[in-house]
């Protein structure tokens, strides 16, 4: 299973879940206020709760062992509700021979007649909204997977109308390439068409993408697996409408993708719970380094105002995870026409590579220099880590015009999400002088990704800061 697919499976699933536990709570509660509340079975009872403890337990073993909604966004209105009837007809049932089994005899037969009544009306309309937010709202929404066609004239209608026509919610439809002729500028079925075959790299350097579907039956073997290789190495997710492909140098999937046989190539398969652990602990890192910073701001502000004017942070416009844009926030430690100044001091620029370094950098502050050694100015970052754009651990986001310099290969260090800190910065950055050394690390934690790599990286990291080895 791709990255991608684990990724719509864990969401659909938890969703679906959580859904599903409010309706049950819900229809409980009113079927109880429904039937009367008395002092023997009231809101408050052991009664009710050990009722509604037991209808949720068999509810998430049910969820668990037999995942009765695996085809949830295939049924339509009559098929969802014949599901969530027959459904509800199993839950109480067996929730009754339970309470029964263990002698529980304390419990109202009418509370469980209207507490069936409720939930199938709640899970049906549950079930109804959720998809209708997953196909209209999440779909067309940033977090969705971006998705472009790559194909021909002669096939472009045929492959938009079927992929289109999918109930597959996980991404949207961006553009389509076509290969045989220039249309650029034109649109198929409302969707731009984005390239030419002779400014495919081009476009796709800079490209906001997830996720490129191929469908080319009339190219050869050599030439797919060049198109795929070279996708491969940006770290786009390839999806090819054909199964017949070997050698290629990526973890290969075969799936059903918006109703197509396809293999999916990745040039990594990550699994999905421990990207799921990683963001909790992301979540946790943010919300411990936001305390922080909360307590340490009146003070560095403070130095900030009163070494130079400006404001007291700083907000740049970077390159997130897979092309998206984002503004990266810090504590400012450079002059406010740092910017502007920049041209001047590119000729002493001490990096090889679209990257800018300067060990004695005129435009830093003496409280900035400080704020640098000592890795203070990156504390505002933890709300970027919080929002979801960066992790604590990744690869450093690169600003615009440094992305819009990238050889073909760079790009793939933009696979993941980019990091507060990384592989590169606590492997003496300092030393660092050509940005292809920078790319060989990042590539390296990409490629041996694992959780106890991120605790290596953060303990090895807090070393780095305390010994003073934080300058940038």
């Amino acid at each position: 299973m791709s990255n991608f697919s684990q990724k719509e499976k864990i969401i659909q699933n938890y969703s679906i879940l959580g859904v599903e536990c409010i309706c049950i709570l819900l229809s409980y509660v009113l079927a109880i206020l429904t039937r009367g509340v008395s002092a023997s079975y009231s809101l408050y009872s052991e009664d009710y709760l050990s009722t509604i403890l037991s209808i949720l337990f068999f509810h998430l073993l049910a969820h668990y062992l037999f995942d009765w909604n695996v085809a949830f966004f295939r049924r339509g209105y009559y098929v969802e509700l014949v599901a969530v009837f027959k459904y509800n007809c199993i839950l109480v049932l067996t929730l009754g021979f339970f309470l029964f089994a263990t002698r529980f005899e304390d419990f109202s037969r009418l509370v469980f007649f209207y507490f069936f009544l409720y939930n199938v009306c709640f899970t049906y309309l549950g079930h109804l909204l959720l998809k209708k937010f997953f196909t209209s709202v999440y779909r067309n929404s940033a977090n969705s997977n971006k998705l472009i066609v790559l194909c021909t004239s002669q096939a472009v209608e045929k492959i938009v109308n079927k992929i289109g026509g999918s109930p597959e919610w996980s991404f949207q439809i961006t553009g389509i390439i076509l290969l045989d002729t220039d249309q650029i500028g034109q649109s198929i079925h409302g969707i731009p068409v984005l390239s030419d075959r002779e400014h495919l790299y081009e476009y796709m350097k800079t490209a906001l993408v997830d996720q490129v579907f191929i469908h080319l039956p009339d190219y050869s073997h050599q030439e797919l697996e060049n198109i795929i290789t070279s996708f491969q190495s940006m770290g786009v997710t390839v999806h090819v409408n054909l199964d017949i492909f070997s050698d290629i140098l990526a973890y290969k999937t075969a799936e059903s993708f918006a109703g197509f046989t396809v293999l999916s190539y990745e040039s990594n398969a990550f699994d999905y719970r421990r990207l799921l652990i990683k963001r909790i602990m992301d979540i946790l890192g943010a919300m411990v380094g936001l305390f922080v910073t909360a307590i340490l701001t009146p003070f560095l502000a403070l130095a900030i105002k009163l070494d130079s004017p400006g404001p007291i942070f700083f907000s740049q416009k970077r390159v997130g995870k897979n092309g998206r844009y984002f503004k990266l926030y810090k504590f400012r430690s450079m002059y406010i026409d740092a910017e502007q100044r920049k041209q001047e001091l590119m000729e002493k620029n001490e990096m090889n590579g679209p990257i800018f370094k300067l060990e004695h950098d005129p435009r830093i502050t003496k409280v900035g220099a400080f704020l640098r050694k000592t890795s203070l100015d990156e504390l505002p970052q933890f709300f970027n880590i919080l929002l979801g754009q960066m992790s604590l651990v990744g690869t450093r986001p690169p600003t615009i015009d440094e992305f819009q310099q990238y050889e073909l290969y760079y790009r793939r260090r933009l696979s993941i999400k980019p990091g507060l800190t990384g592989l590169w910065q606590v492997s003496g950055r300092n030393e660092i002088s050509d940005f292809k050394e920078i790319v060989k690390l990042d590539l390296e934690y990409i490629d041996h990704w694992s959780l106890t790599s991120d605790i290596r990286i953060l303990l090895m990291t807090l070393w780095v800061v305390v010994m003073g080895k934080g300058a940038r």
